[in-house]
């Protein structure tokens, strides 16, 4: 079965004719106790306005806060129809939030969503009305495509983040501007197929990386991120995101895309150098080899290269070395990433066919 065949085996049944499609809005919180009441609030009443269009739910996610976040969504909750209040004892971070979040997820659709409102609520309906519509198994919120914009964000962040989407979309060769972000709506039945793995922010982009071994349509749509509210609640909130996390994520994942940038293109580049310091060598010690009579004149001709530029025989070996092995880990790694997909693939298959079965029991 090709990656195709599975994407399309796995594809959203959508709400039956008549029927009202269901939503799962799902928000991870870690210390926001500054902030979750009215996001809560904001959340809840703009889902209200998608009554005659989707029936929702609102799933918290406390993600083992120690400053009373989850008591407060506890009591939001027990106030407010339609949400769901989930709780980690301890802090397990972004990846284990949003999938036990997932398992408890009921919604034909599940849309992600930052506790911070940096985004406005009206992007759930948005994405919501194009998954709907396109029958896509991802619609990414992209504040970087054409279209979308950016308001207050940090300049370091900014650019630290336009930097690693661009980067990553080079890396995964995919027609998406970003990567990184979490503001998205899925496919349910397609997502609870992706078998993820990944404990922190890079689940995001193991999402995208897996969508796209099976083919799946990945649509973006123009965003608005707006950091305006969280550079005025700054000082009551404690935001779980680290730009040095971000980072690091994203370098393993384009790892995870591209091991030829990491191993193979910087192994070229050395056996290059290793092999031009060879060359330059050899002419010196066929010119002193021509210059001296009687004796050895290979083994003096060596000796006196080596005494006059012996610094060229120490780089240009070691630069050989190290190509030899990055080249050879290059190989490795992409054989890796090769058996990966495959494996992906055929996991996927069995994990659809035995929910499948579990479904018609």
């Amino acid at each position: 079965m090709s990656a195709s065949d599975v994407a399309d085996a796995i594809a959203p049944k959508g709400a039956q004719p008549g029927a009202i499609a269901s939503a799962s809005v799902v928000v991870p919180a870690y210390n926001e106790a500054g902030i979750i009441e009215d996001a809560l609030q904001q959340l809840w009443d703009y889902l209200h306005t998608l009554d005659d269009e989707f029936r929702w739910e609102l799933i918290v996610v406390d993600d083992g806060s120690t400053d009373g976040t989850g008591d407060i969504a506890d009591r939001f909750a027990a106030t407010h129809l339609g949400v769901k209040i989930l709780h980690h004892r301890v802090n397990l971070n972004l990846g284990q939030a949003l999938r036990y979040a997932f398992n408890n997820c009921t919604g034909d659709y599940v849309v992600t969503y930052d506790c911070d409102l940096s985004y406005s609520p009206d992007h759930i309906g948005r994405m919501l009305r194009t998954i709907q519509d396109t029958q896509a198994r991802i619609v990414v919120a992209s504040p970087y495509m054409e279209g979308g914009t950016t308001t207050n964000v940090p300049f370091v962040r900014r650019v630290a983040s336009r930097v690693a989407n661009r980067l990553l979309r080079k890396a995964a060769r995919g027609p998406y501007s970003t990567v990184t972000g979490m503001v998205r709506a899925y496919d349910r039945r397609f997502l609870t197929s992706l078998d993820l793995k990944a404990m922190d922010a890079e689940i995001n982009m193991e999402i995208l990386y897996k969508a796209q071994l099976l083919r799946a349509r990945i649509i973006e749509i123009p965003a608005h991120l707006d950091w305006t509210y969280q550079n005025q609640r700054a000082e009551t909130r404690s935001s779980s995101v680290r730009l040095t996390r971000s980072t690091s994520s994203s370098l393993l994942l384009m790892f995870i895309f591209r091991p030829l940038w990491f191993f193979i293109v910087p192994g070229l580049v050395l056996l290059a150098l290793s092999s031009w310091m060879l060359v330059w060598i050899v002419i010196r010690v066929g010119q002193n080899y021509f210059d001296i009579s009687g004796g050895d004149r290979f083994s003096d001709a060596l000796a006196q290269a080596y005494a006059d530029y012996g610094y060229s025989f120490i780089v240009g070996g070691v630069s050989l070395i190290v190509a030899v092995q990055l080249l050879a880990l290059g190989i490795i790694s992409l054989q890796a990433k090769r058996y990966f997909e495959e494996l992906f693939h055929l996991g996927t298959s069995v994990l659809r066919n035995l929910r499948e079965r579990d479904e018609d029991w």
